[in-house]
């Protein structure tokens, strides 16, 4: 009995080496296999065979031997396969492996790069369009959605929509409290095409209100207020001066004195009259 109990450790080692050496055995002849297999894959177009190859035989890279450039090849088409697709993430992030790997060329490196250029002009296509979610997702892969940091083209996307939804808003409270050329300049501050676009109902109201105004101006100066200055010449005056970047009411009273008036109370309203028959009461919302 003493005899077999010391047999069998030397029993069981022996079993343990020998399925040890049976699995590197096994590794090796299948890391010598997988060349030919990349090539054969390769060769015939089995991109994602070639690709799982090209990654085990990276994983065995410990061994004797180098990983075939057709690696590589199947890399480069399967990224081209992919954007092709529409799938420009996938591409994006298997043509960084191939440009990373011993097998990019200066082409490889540009098409990178074209690739990089094309998803961010689609991005901003699609925010124009009035996707932002959508551009956020194209600009995912780039690693440039939004981050709150600031820094980041997502974080410019977002803070343009919400400053023309700010003004828009703005727009609409005072349209509501019938300042007219405030609303006017509020309106004009917004720069995207949806928002652009959601505001022309609301601009046309203020057109017609500042239409209805010079009209009134235009009759007081056969009326009550006498040497009113033209309204068609005043509103070109304020309109350029907004547009240059003056706030509503300024825009309004140097106007005036360009064309020699001045600000008086017209019911109302505010009106720029010349000549010394009325004296300004107060500022009030042109």
């Amino acid at each position: 009995m003493a005899l077999r109990r010391h047999r069998l450790p030397r029993f069981w080692l022996i079993i343990t080496l020998g399925s040890v050496l049976a699995a590197v055995g096994l590794v090796a002849w299948w890391e010598r296999q997988l060349p030919s297999r990349l090539e054969q894959a390769a060769a015939s177009g089995r991109l994602d065979d070639c690709l799982r190859y090209g990654e085990q035989l990276a994983a065995l890279r410990w061994l004797p031997g180098s990983t075939p450039s057709a690696q590589g090849h199947c890399r480069r088409l399967r990224a081209r396969q992919l954007w092709q697709q529409g799938r420009w993430g996938d591409a994006l992030a298997l043509q960084r492996q191939l440009v990373v790997s011993g097998d990019a060329g200066s082409a490889d490196r540009q098409q990178l790069q074209d690739w990089q250029e094309e998803l961010r002009r689609r991005a901003l296509e699609r925010f124009a369009s009035g996707d932002l979610a959508g551009a956020q997702a194209l600009l995912r892969p780039l690693g440039q959605e939004r981050s709150g940091d600031g820094q980041r083209l997502g974080d410019e996307l977002e803070e343009n929509w919400t400053r023309n939804r700010l003004q828009l808003e703005r727009g609409d409270q005072l349209v509501r409290q019938q300042r007219w050329w405030e609303a006017l300049d509020a309106l004009n501050r917004i720069d995207h095409p949806l928002w652009q676009q959601r505001s022309q109902a609301l601009r046309r109201r203020v057109n017609e209100a500042i239409a209805r105004q010079a009209a009134h101006q235009d009759h007081d100066s056969h009326g009550s207020l006498p040497h009113t200055v033209p309204a068609s010449r005043l509103d070109a005056e304020v309109n350029r001066r907004i547009a240059s970047g003056q706030n509503e009411w300024e825009a309004f009273e140097a106007a005036c004195r360009q064309l020699g008036g001045r600000v008086v109370e017209a019911g109302p309203e505010s009106a720029c009259q010349r000549g010394t028959a009325a004296q300004p009461t107060g500022r009030r919302s042109p």
